[in-house]
């Protein structure tokens, strides 16, 4: 009996190389952010995922209706996942998937933009961004952003380009995982609209707005959060100088890429049909918009530019230059080459850095290694949820941890209960260990508390970077 793929001719070798690249892109992608996973130890916020995810359904809720509530969908997701387990690199493995997913979609959008060479070269400058090896190897859901706002330009260009309703529904899904990855991804989204076209008047806003309840409800429970995020300072316009920085991970590569980005764009309007240059307002807003309105919203509400919020914007930069590259009437392999080897060399001692033990600038191991406990030491945190990490990498040679009063944090946060009497707590011990988030010099309530229960600076030492971590010890006077 003849059936249909007994007919069908077989696969062309350029057909068959146009399917397999982006998953050849995603695999270098994800691997070149897996590779810093092992090396650099848990810092702070992804401690603090471990301890969401940790609890129960209920405490999550709990938890997510004082702090962290518009994290609450990855906490969920990690929640699944760390039922296998803890170590560090399970922790990152998620994140690390999210940019090979990114760069899979980055390929096949460069594509369909310009041409499979567009999106692979695009693809290739995002792997060797200091950005992607740092958020792809973080146990928090940057690089699912990421990932999510490049899924939603590709089922937007999808739906643009053949309209029905099936395709923009894909877009309005791709809308809502922007929104539940992280709130201020939501900031790519009024690039989008630049694509509103005459035939999708009602159908792309309908598919947004439906795709952006999400972002209305978890902008909510952020907003009555904002108390968790009181440390964040005001900014000004001077904090756009540091974009490319933020974006690429390094100077000179961010500064080399948005000068081939800004090419890209003039090349693609140049080279797109009158109807298809809305794409290059699409791309550029992509990239710059998110920093100004950011920033806007800082002016506005309250403070909220921290650099890695922007993460989501990585994407667009490497895209942009891969365009540039591209378009170029010849030699555009040797080009490609050109620019990934650059790239690697004015960025490798970035590279280098996020691999480091302390790549995430909490090196709790190196304080470990300065604790040298003896019998009966005492241990006191100036910030109850450093207790997290120290319980995550600490042996059976640690001081005891005198001011602990339970073993469940606190459901309204990360830290845990302790006994308010430091002096009592003290009573009977000749040495105390101290441990704090910041320079020798941060005012730390609980180092005065110490030094009232008559202990005096015997040692102190700090990770070199800030905040980074200080370990003093004290003796009783």
């Amino acid at each position: 009996m003849t059936t249909a793929a007994t007919l069908a001719p077989p696969a062309r070798p350029a057909e068959r190389l146009r399917t397999s690249t982006p998953w050849w892109m995603a695999l270098l992608a994800g691997a070149a952010a897996f590779t810093g996973t092992g090396s650099a130890t848990l810092n702070g916020d992804e401690l603090a995922t471990i301890s969401a995810a940790s609890r129960s359904l209920s405490g999550m809720w709990e938890l997510a209706r004082h702090i962290d509530g518009h994290f609450l969908p990855y906490y969920l997701f990690m929640h699944l996942w760390v039922k296998a387990g803890t170590a560090e690199l399970w922790l990152r493995l998620p994140s690390a998937v999210g940019i090979g997913v990114a760069a899979w979609f980055l390929v096949d959008l460069g594509r369909r933009l310009h041409s499979t060479r567009a999106g692979v070269i695009g693809a290739a400058v995002f792997a060797i961004m200091p950005s992607v090896s740092y958020f792809g190897a973080f146990a928090r859901p940057y690089a699912f952003a990421a990932a999510a706002v490049v899924f939603s330009f590709w089922t937007l260009h999808r739906a643009v380009e053949r309209p029905d309703a099936r395709r923009w529904t894909a877009y309005g899904v791709a809308v809502a995982l922007v929104c539940c990855t992280h709130l201020f991804a939501v900031l790519v989204l009024p690039a989008q609209l630049a694509l509103a076209r005459r035939d999708s008047v009602v159908r792309m806003p309908a598919a947004l707005a439906a795709g952006c309840l999400p972002a209305v409800v978890l902008g909510l429970v952020g907003f009555g959060e904002r108390h968790a995020i009181s440390w964040i300072p005001q900014r000004g316009p001077e904090v756009w100088l540091k974009f490319p920085k933020m974006a690429a991970g390094a100077t000179g590569l961010g500064v080399m890429l948005f000068a081939m980005a800004l090419a890209g764009a003039v090349l693609l309007w140049r080279a797109s049909r009158v109807d298809r240059r809305a794409w290059v307002f699409a791309l550029a807003g992509w990239l710059v918009l998110p920093p100004v309105l950011l920033l806007a919203v800082s002016q506005l509400v309250t403070p909220v530019y921290v650099d890695r919020y922007l993460f989501v914007t990585a994407p667009a930069l490497a895209l942009l230059a891969g365009l540039a590259v591209a378009s170029l009437p010849r030699l555009h392999v040797v080009a490609a080459v050109v620019v990934v080897l650059l790239g690697c060399a004015l960025s490798f001692q970035e590279h280098m850095t996020v691999r480091e033990e302390n790549g995430r600038f909490e090196n709790i191991p190196w304080a470990l290694r300065v604790i040298k406990a003896e019998p009966d030491d005492a241990i006191v945190y100036g910030q109850s949820q450093l207790r997290i990490g120290f319980e995550y990498y600490a042996d059976s040679r640690m001081p005891v941890d005198v001011l602990k009063s339970g073993d469940v944090p606190s459901p309204d946060g990360f830290g845990y209960p302790e006994r308010s009497d430091v002096n009592a707590a003290l009573k009977g011990r000749d040495r105390v260990w101290v441990v704090w988030r910041g320079s020798k010099q941060s005012a730390i309530p609980r180092v005065g508390e110490v030094e009232k229960a008559g202990f005096k600076l015997s040692l102190a030492k700090h990770s070199a970077d800030l905040p980074g971590l200080t370990v003093a010890l004290f003796t009783r006077r």
